[in-house]
């Protein structure tokens, strides 16, 4: 038999389906009833639909009862007869209301095998809505046995569409490369960002880190006391007191100068010596001690960080960028740049600040002997001289000792500033030099003396004007002498500039507070912080790599369907060309045909991976780290293309437990026609596909990494992203298979474990049916056809009996015995305008959750000679 007739595996809450009809080996059907024992079904609800020959019934009735034994089970059997058979027997086991036979004769029809025509119709029943109402319906005919007769639209994807979708959704998840980039405090959790700045907390903001009694505290007070006593020595010699009294002489500036800058020094040094004694990224109890006697007084951490808000934040921040739709190597690109940001690098590494700071070029330059140089520019210093010489000069005959006596005295003071320079110690021991310009003004004094006295007598002025003359100039020497003294000390201040050694012992303080409190207070935080947003990055690039295999295109690394690779021109099928992403014999949706497809359109395929379910994930996060003491899982691997064309052996899916591996290629429909009773409606993706396939995709990793913050937080080095790349390669095979069988129109199982699902409400809907976009969106199909199938009106003439005419007088010919079922994927009704597609509906439309299938399902009955049921003891072994 064909390994497509069977749905490869059921989705959540589906029937089970296996198939009896096979004989021994791969093929046994023992085999298949003991995989389908092992499906798991949610809710403690047992659905199986069971496709057998319909004259093995009762030889199988042993296999029945197992079924049935395991619980409250419900069996709808599938049978398959041929032409020539004119009777059913089967047992008690299969009589309503837990179970029900469909009788189907020789599906085969002209170009389409029977095995193509059965396919469709085990993925309708398998359907838990419809697979209740067709029990229940079968329940209510006579026997429980009924030959069914379908009509079936099927709105799906072109296999191009479908690849597209899938790719471009895959690449939404993952991203392309990006470098790491820098991390901000704007951008993180303020738990996150008091790692990132160099601020301290408010609680540690009065705290003294250099108590007195410490020795770093001696040499900061020793520092800061020989700056003051170098400032108060400025300020006394810098006034006429400095140069015209005994004030200067008792004044040691240059000692004061030299005394800063060797405990300046002595403070550098001892910061540094507690840099590099505690210099580890992770401090201890040993460095604190080390610490204190160097005079650091480390505090508690304070409650506003600690190291069990670090890995909530990172959640929290990891969430949110997620659900800003950032893809999952951008993320991780941000996590790598908080990881270097806020790893912890050791005080030892803030030696180079220290030396920034405080270096032996900035101490050089401190402790510097500049000279002193007072008087300004010599040529005016002559002339002015000159200039009050002569004035003096004026005074008759007493002008010719006045005058070159005012220069004397100006040249007398300047040599004053001379012998009393900051620069210069009182003792001479040191001295930086300097020059006053005493000869300029001796000269121009005498000089402008002589030529005053000599104009004084030639004007022959009062001996008033003369005595005013005098004062006047007398005053301005005096007055200009200590204008001179004043500015050039405070030049030779600004130059020496002693009160750096302030800025210093601030920058140096700031300094030892920020190592304090990021390299030594934090450094355990920072730790778990780098190690953790590390660990979260290199997990979202396993799972990008691991979402970039799923992305391949079909047949390229990851099957698709068995011989159906994608691309132009590459075998399809039994090797027939595709072309255009379209088989032979195919009517795919086209410009001039609105988006639909002709009815004899081939089945897009429906294709999976292993079995595997949500409940698997129902463990909370502790039992995901129980085992983790054994070797985790390897890595989901993807084996090769397989060849164009199906081996004829290969194995149906529920024939044993051991018949497929878990990656190899599942069963799609065959390229084939589709039978009379069903009419395929293919489109190339609606507006919402590849969003709402993204927002699963982030939804379901935000699940996975719900599952690592406890191992983070535990510790972030032994990650098991191996365990984590498995999860993600299932939760890609689950959103890819929902893609194949109803085009992601149904959402995901479960989404319980979602710590914020409102922080991803910008991603699209995902965590409720009723938000979800409708079908028509999601396939670029209108449902106006299937509005029209499901009229009110009950026409018979509209449905397909799965029979030949030969058996028409097996049936029942009473008009009211038969039952009907109709069903919709309630996708298709949802949208802003299912309203008044779907007005005028039958009410009893069962509107399901899932599928891609609608139509209508009429359970015709027999008549009550052609059913016989055997009794337990008349059935012979299976």
């Amino acid at each position: 038999m064909s390994p497509r007739v069977l749905p490869e595996r059921p989705l959540p809450g589906h029937a089970v389906c296996l198939d009896l009809r096979g004989t021994s080996g791969p093929h046994d059907p023992d085999a298949a009833v003991r995989a389908a024992l092992d499906a798991p079904q949610p809710g403690g609800e047992r659905r199986f639909l069971v496709v057998d020959e319909a004259d093995r019934l009762v030889a199988h009735q042993l296999l029945y009862e197992r079924l049935s034994s395991y619980g409250p089970a419900h069996i709808v059997c599938l049978a398959v007869g041929s032409r020539e058979q004119r009777s059913l027997r089967r047992t008690l086991t299969l009589r309503p209301p837990a179970a029900g036979v469909l009788w189907v004769f020789d599906t085969a029809e002209d170009g389409v095998p029977s095995e193509a025509v059965l396919r469709p119709l085990v993925d309708v029943l398998s359907t838990p809505e419809v697979f209740d109402a067709a029990l229940s319906a079968l329940g209510a005919v006579v026997h429980g046995v009924a030959v069914p007769a379908v009509r079936v639209l099927e709105h799906d994807l072109t296999d191009e569409a479908r690849a597209r979708a899938w790719r471009q959704a895959v690449e939404g998840l993952t991203g392309p490369d990006v470098p790491a980039g820098t991390a901000s405090t704007e951008q993180v959790p303020a738990a996150l960002a008091l790692l990132l700045d160099e601020g301290v907390p408010r609680a540690l903001s009065d705290h003294r880190w250099l108590p007195l009694h410490g020795r770093a505290g001696v040499r900061l007070a020793a520092c800061d006391e020989a700056v003051g006593d170098a400032v108060d020595s400025y300020h006394r010699v810098r006034g006429a007191a400095g140069l015209l009294t005994g004030a200067g002489r008792t004044v040691d500036l240059p000692g004061d100068i030299e005394r800063v800058t060797r405990e300046l020094e002595r403070f550098r040094a001892a910061v540094a010596e507690a840099f590099a004694a505690a210099g580890g990224s992770r401090i201890t109890a040993e460095h604190r001690g080390v610490l204190r006697d160097r005079g650091i007084e480390l505090p508690e951490l304070p409650r506003e960080i600690s190291r069990a808000g670090i890995v909530p934040a990172l959640r929290d921040h990891t969430h949110e960028l997620i659900g800003r739709g950032l893809p999952l190597r951008s993320v991780a690109a941000r996590l790598a740049a908080l990881s270097a940001r806020t790893a912890p690098v050791g005080s030892a590494a803030r030696l180079a600040e220290l030396d920034a700071v405080c270096g032996p070029e900035r101490l050089r330059r401190l402790g510097a002997r500049y000279p002193f140089t007072a008087g300004g520019s010599r040529p005016v210093a002559f002339a002015v001289t000159g200039l009050l010489a002569l004035l003096a000069g004026v005074w008759p005959v007493l002008g010719w000792g006045l005058g070159p006596a005012v220069g004397v005295l100006a040249a007398g003071l300047a040599h004053l500033m001379l012998r009393r320079r900051p620069n210069r110690s009182p003792d001479g021991r040191i001295d930086g030099g300097g020059a006053t310009g005493a000869a300029p003004r001796l000269l121009g004094g005498v000089l402008g003396g002589l030529a005053g006295a000599g104009l004084g007598q030639f004007l022959g002025l009062p001996p008033w004007a003369g005595a005013a003359a005098l004062a006047v100039s007398l005053a301005a020497v005096v007055l200009l002498a200590l204008r001179d003294w004043s500015r050039a000390v405070d030049d030779w201040w600004a130059r020496a500039d002693p009160e750096e050694a302030w800025r210093i012992l601030r920058e140096i303080q700031t300094l030892v507070v920020t190592t304090a409190v990021h390299d030594w207070l934090f450094a355990e935080v920072r730790h778990h912080c780098s190690a953790g947003a590390g660990a979260v990055a290199r997990l979202l690039r396993d799972l990008a790599e691991t979402a970039d295999a799923h992305g391949q295109p079909y047949g390229q690394g990851q099957p698709y369907g068995e011989g159906q690779p994608y691309g132009d021109g590459e075998p399809y099928g039994d090797g027939e060309p595709y072309g255009d992403g379209i088989a032979r014999g195919s009517s795919h949706a086209s410009p001039d045909t609105g988006g639909r497809a002709r009815a004899d359109a081939p089945p897009g395929p429906d294709g999976g991976t292993a079995s595997w379910s949500w409940e698997d994930w129902d463990q909370s996060e502790d039992d995901v780290w129980s085992d983790m003491d054994e070797e985790p899982a390897p890595a989901r691997t993807f084996p090769p293309p397989r060849p164009a064309s199906p081996a004829p052996s290969a194995p149906p899916y529920a024939s044993g437990p051991s018949d497929r591996g878990p990656a190899d290629p599942v069963g799609g429909p065959l390229s084939v026609p589709a039978p009379s009773w069903l009419e395929r409606r293919y489109g190339d993706g609606g507006p919402l596909l590849v969003d709402t396939l993204v927002a699963d995709l982030v939804a379901g990793t935000l699940l996975i990494l719900d599952q690592c913050w406890a191992g983070v937080e535990r510790d972030p080095g032994v990650l098991p992203s191996a365990v984590h790349q498995r999860r993600t390669a299932e939760l890609l095979d689950e959103t890819r298979l929902r893609l194949e069988r109803d085009v992601a129109a149904s959402p995901p199982p479960r989404y319980d474990g979602l710590r914020d699902p409102e922080a991803l409400s910008g991603l699209g809907p995902f965590t409720d049916r009723s938000d979800r976009p409708d079908a028509a969106r999601l396939t670029g199909v209108a449902p106006d056809a299937v509005a029209r199938l499901l009229l009110s009106e009950d026409d018979p003439g509209r449905t397909v009996a799965l029979c030949g005419p030969e058996h028409l007088r097996l049936l029942s010919h009473d008009p009211i015995a038969a039952r009907q079922v109709r069903f919709v994927p309630e996708a298709m009704r949802r949208g802003a305008a299912g309203d008044d597609v779907w007005r005028g509906t039958a009410e009893d439309v069962v509107w399901t959750g899932a599928g891609r299938h609608a139509g209508i399902l009429r359970l015709v009955p027999l008549r009550a000679d052609v059913v016989h049921t055997v009794r337990a003891e008349e059935a012979g072994e299976p």
